[in-house]
């Protein structure tokens, strides 16, 4: 993400458009300068990750700022129908209406006609307002070939040989297959390179800056490859692997021909794949007794507060760790309950700030008017000091100060803005009001789950179609325009408009538990029983798919035992560790 947002700027910087970004990477000069630039108003384009409306700092700098557009991109991740659901995005819309935004222009590749609805309705975009430009790209030509798992390194050599040369994404589903596939091309004479998420990111950057220069002419990549690539002239993509619906394989092909001349989209088709794809949605899944370990977390802490009854006030990473709900899962499951009107977000913050002065107190107060100064003293008051960093207590500055919180946080903010010292922000928090007398955690629990269930049957849909796809034997081209909407009989320019028979997949390889040693399985289990000690948690283990409560434990990721069921099905895996009571 933040190297499609450097290269965007790089490109309207060029137009002489103001344009800027603020993200992980900048330093703290580089953050003071885009920061004032808002200030002053000289900034015209702002460039964030849809997380950031949840930073209550950044909250804290639009509030007076007038915006006269919200472009949010990858706008199909605002629909639980979607295949890329995400619940910060649907807190864009909340963040719209509070900062006063005068228009809103939401922007997909691949939404499905339900999608859109979901997307119009999210924004209040009305009927006349929606434009879809069409999803049909003429110049692309669509292949699948049917092959076996052991066939598809010497099959893509033969298409790298056979074909003219030209940039190539080779898409693989796992990290270590792009290493082993990138390995294959070079022996076999090729300049290729692995990249995905697992590689330092100044190793993504190199190779990423080589690909578009041309010095590299193959990346092999998982799906950590793209959303930063525009690159106009990628004539092949294959994909080494199925890909995971119609959403990824469209916005993955779609990455050839940007120039418009013929490029080329083949893909290997094997049935072997789907049991990885597979695993990967069930991965996701919590299960029973985590919700409702969740939940009942929620209610005991909505009763706890004497302060403020009915807040509920978490930290995200804690809650994930503790019930072993991947963080994503959790925000999914907060924001099913905020729909349901069950809770309601109080807002954002910062548990833990500290800040540095780089000149002393009195020089620094100096600087200001003295009704600021004033009160910035007040401010400085409810400080902790160490030798360099002085911790603020934020409870006793707005007791002291008789001040919000937010009047507080700006007045810190500017002794950034002036160069006079450093912020940082630490313990992200977040604030749920319970809006109920109380919440009914066995009806909740049973709904949720049945939400679970509802999207792990929809993601297993997905590949169920895309491996339907590849054995059509009819027009590609024309089936995946009918699954977003568009309607053609015939494109003329994919395999089976060229002639090609129906792909014949070969029948799936069986791989069974019964075929994994599993030794020291059950020592494991015992020492770790909080990662470990339920069923869906070592079936995840052996399947290779991380959780909170195994990350959190260094070490137990990397055990030779983890991944050693990877090609067996999830479902077997897990009846396997429900019904061997040596597995408890």
């Amino acid at each position: 993400l933040i190297a499609l947002m450097k290269d965007q700027i790089d490109a309207l910087k060029k137009r002489d458009i103001a344009a800027e970004r603020l993200d992980s990477s900048l330093d703290e000069d580089d953050y003071r300068r885009v920061t004032q630039g808002l200030r002053d108003g000289r900034l015209k384009m702002l460039f964030i990750a849809p997380e950031r409306l949840s930073n209550e700092r950044f909250l804290n700098l639009l509030s007076n700022q007038p915006i006269s557009m919200l472009a949010v991109d990858e706008a199909h991740c605002i629909s639980a129908w979607g295949h890329n659901f995400r619940p910060d995005y649907l807190k864009l819309a909340r963040a719209a209406v509070d900062l006063r935004v005068e228009r809103v222009l939401a922007l997909t590749a691949t939404a499905t006609p339900q999608v859109g609805a979901d997307i119009a309705k999210a924004f209040s975009i009305q009927p006349d307002d929606v434009v879809n430009t069409g999803f049909h790209r003429p110049n692309l030509e669509l292949r699948v070939t049917a092959c076996e798992d052991s066939q598809r390194s010497a099959l893509l050599v033969q298409r790298l040989r056979e074909r003219p040369p030209g940039p190539s994404i080779v898409y693989v589903s796992l990290q270590r297959q792009a290493e082993a596939v990138a390995n294959y091309l070079k022996k076999a004479g090729f300049q290729a390179e692995a990249y995905h998420a697992g590689l330092k990111p100044e190793i993504r950057a190199r190779i990423q800056d080589d690909f578009m220069s041309g010095a590299v002419p193959i990346i092999c990549a998982t799906i950590a490859f793209g959303m930063g690539v525009d690159k106009a002239d990628i004539r092949y993509v294959y994909h080494y692997h199925l890909s995971k619906g119609f959403e990824s394989y469209m916005q993955e092909i779609g990455r050839a021909g940007r120039d418009g001349l013929p490029s080329v989209c083949e893909l290997f088709a094997c049935r072997d794949d789907t049991t990885v794809l597979e695993n990967f949605t069930y991965g996701d899944s919590p299960d029973q007794r985590s919700v409702r370990n969740f939940l009942g977390e929620l209610s005991e802490l909505a009763g706890e507060n004497e302060a403020e009854p009915g807040i509920i006030d978490i930290a995200i990473t804690d809650l994930s760790r503790r019930h072993d709900i991947r963080q994503l899962v959790v925000n999914t499951l907060l924001t099913r309950l905020e729909l349901a009107e069950q809770i309601r977000s109080e807002g954002f913050y910062y548990a833990d700030i500290r800040y540095a002065l780089n000149k002393s107190e009195d020089e620094v107060l100096a600087v200001y008017p003295e009704q600021q100064a004033a009160f910035l003293k007040k401010v400085f008051a409810a400080g902790k000091k160490a030798r360099k960093w002085i911790t603020h207590d934020m409870d006793l500055a707005i007791e002291t100060c008789k001040q919000p919180r937010d009047v507080i946080l700006r007045a810190l903010d500017s002794l950034q803005a002036k160069g006079l010292g450093e912020i940082q922000l630490a313990g992200y928090r977040q604030r749920f009001r319970l809006l109920q007398p109380s919440l009914d955690v066995d009806h909740w629990c049973q709904e949720l789950c049945q939400g679970i269930q509802v999207h792990e049957d929809m993601e297993i849909k997905r590949i169920e179609a895309m491996m339907n796809y590849a054995q059509l034997d009819s027009c590609l081209c024309a089936h995946l325009l009918n699954y977003f909407g568009e309607q053609i009989e015939h494109c003329g320019h994919c395999g089976i408009c060229l002639g090609d028979a129906a792909a014949v997949v070969p029948a799936q390889r069986k791989s069974s538990i019964e075929d994994c040693d599993l030794s020291g399985f059950t020592e494991l289990i015992a020492q770790h029983p909080s990662a470990l000690g339920r069923a869906r948690q070592q079936a995840r283990f052996l399947c290779g798919l991380s959780s909170p409560a195994v990350s959190a434990i260094r070490g137990l990721r990397s055990n030779s035992l983890s991944g050693r069921c990877e090609l067996v099905a999830f479902s077997e895996v897990l009846a396997f560790c429900e019904e061997n009571s040596a597995l408890g």
